[in-house]
């Protein structure tokens, strides 16, 4: 197996278990028998790159995080909100002072959210 099928097989894996999916329940959620996802897992196969993107759909992350594993394509796939991901790549060329104010603001602001949800 190569190692890129065995990256694919193990963050699939991972993945599915991470939201606590069946391999029935991912097949069912991208629209494949539960036989292809756990070849796809064994690496016994490769999708082809709309059941790839299917997957990676369900799975809230990108084809190529899934394929290729980039760390940076983590972060991606977790921000639905493509505004606030370009903002906090322009925060990130930020001098390291200004980061720190961002980040206590960003603190701040959550802590007091957390706050008002525990007082209801």
């Amino acid at each position: 197996m190569t190692e890129m099928l065995e990256g694919f097989a193990l963050r699939l894996r991972e993945l599915r278990r991470a939201k606590g999916l069946s391999q029935t329940e991912l097949g069912k959620l991208a629209g494949l028998h539960y036989t292809h996802i756990g070849r796809y897992e064994r690496g016994a196969s490769r999708p082809s790159g709309d059941t790839l993107k299917r997957l990676a759909d369900v799975l809230g992350v990108t084809s190529d995080y899934l394929l290729e594993g980039a760390a940076d394509d983590v972060a991606k796939a977790r921000f639905e909100d493509h505004e606030l991901l370009q903002q906090f790549h322009e925060v990130e060329r930020l001098s390291d002072d200004d980061k720190h104010v961002v980040k206590r603001l960003l603190d701040a602001f959550l802590t007091k959210k957390h706050l008002q949800a525990l007082a209801r």
